[in-house]
């Protein structure tokens, strides 16, 4: 029987081994269409929090939010087979590590999307895979190339380019962004530390009720309301969209050919300069355009060298 895409009881695989098979032409299209959807899926739901925090107070929205996530994580498991949420003890402290930076991580980026362009703030994020692949070399001695090790520069480049450190484009809230970002590098770096015997949902149902029971906590220094109709309808449907893009984020991991399907993860910011424009009328300047292009050409670089690499090997 074919294992569904989320599993309470799936196990993760380790971090560091290759996914080593031939896709067919199929495989790719289905599993690039997934990685769209999982990026139209997340700028959705941040887009709906950006809007509901407008009015409701920033931390109750954190709080529904979470509740109601949980709440369709757990309907989907049942429905799988129930819930396995033991981790191995060796597993604990990474866990803890990449669960706290997660909360930082969410708080922070939800109290900068609220202040910033829909399209800034994703083209930021649009730096998160050079960072990792960064990291990745200078803590776990992964080989990084001089080419790579240029494109992240370049891609690095960009980050400056939408941010401009020293002019009034760059504010607190650019600043809190940044941090956002590299906390989450943090969070992926813990993860890659996981044993086999850890569940990737598992995983994501802790993050997932860290963060609500977070909101809970610093909601208290919060004057709560009581939601109307129409913001808890935004709240729910931000909550449908965030599992979604985690679902089909786990998804797109297994069908289709990393290098190839990798790429469409950038069509986050297509989604963001759409939605930020539709919504809430913003367009990004031509700093932030500048920015993107040698952000998204660095990344798209960087897997398609990677991808040669390894059939090198």
């Amino acid at each position: 029987m074919r294992t569904p895409f989320l599993s309470f009881s799936r196990k993760g695989r380790p971090p560091a081994e290759p996914q080593v098979f031939s896709a067919s032409a199929a495989d790719n299209l289905r599993g690039s269409a997934l990685m769209m959807l999982s990026m139209a899926a997340f700028i959705c739901n941040d887009a709906l929090m950006k809007a509901v925090t407008q009015t409701l107070p920033l931390y109750e929205s954190i709080a529904i939010r979470g509740a109601l996530v949980l709440l369709v994580m757990l309907l989907v498991a049942q429905a799988q087979g129930g819930v396995r949420l033991r981790v191995p003890r060796g597993d604990v402290w990474p866990l803890a590590l990449r669960t706290v930076a997660d909360v930082v991580s969410t708080v922070l980026y939800l109290l900068a999307l609220r202040r910033m362009a829909l399209a800034d703030i994703s083209a930021i994020m649009q730096a998160l895979p050079l960072a990792v692949t960064l990291a990745a070399a200078l803590f776990f001695r992964e080989r990084l190339g001089w080419r790579r090790l240029l494109a992240i520069g370049i891609g690095f480049l960009g980050v400056l380019l939408i941010l401009r450190p020293g002019t009034g484009a760059f504010d607190m809230w650019s600043a809190i962004a940044l941090a956002a970002m590299l906390l989450i590098v943090l969070r992926d770096l813990a993860t890659r530390t996981f044993s086999a015997g850890v569940g990737s949902s598992a995983i994501a149902f802790y993050a997932a009720l860290a963060v609500m029971l977070t909101g809970f906590v610093l909601g208290t220094g919060e004057s709560w309301r009581v939601p109307t109709v129409a913001e808890l309808s935004l709240l729910a449907l931000a909550a449908l969209f965030l599992t979604v893009g985690y679902i089909t984020a786990v998804a797109t991991m297994r069908v289709g050919e990393i290098a190839v399907v990798a790429p469409f993860r950038y069509t986050s910011l297509v989604w963001a300069v759409v939605l930020g424009l539709a919504i809430f009328g913003e367009w990004p300047d031509l700093w932030t355009w500048a920015g993107s292009a040698l952000v998204v050409g660095a990344g798209i670089y960087t897997i398609l060298r990677e991808r040669q690499l390894q059939r090198r090997g």
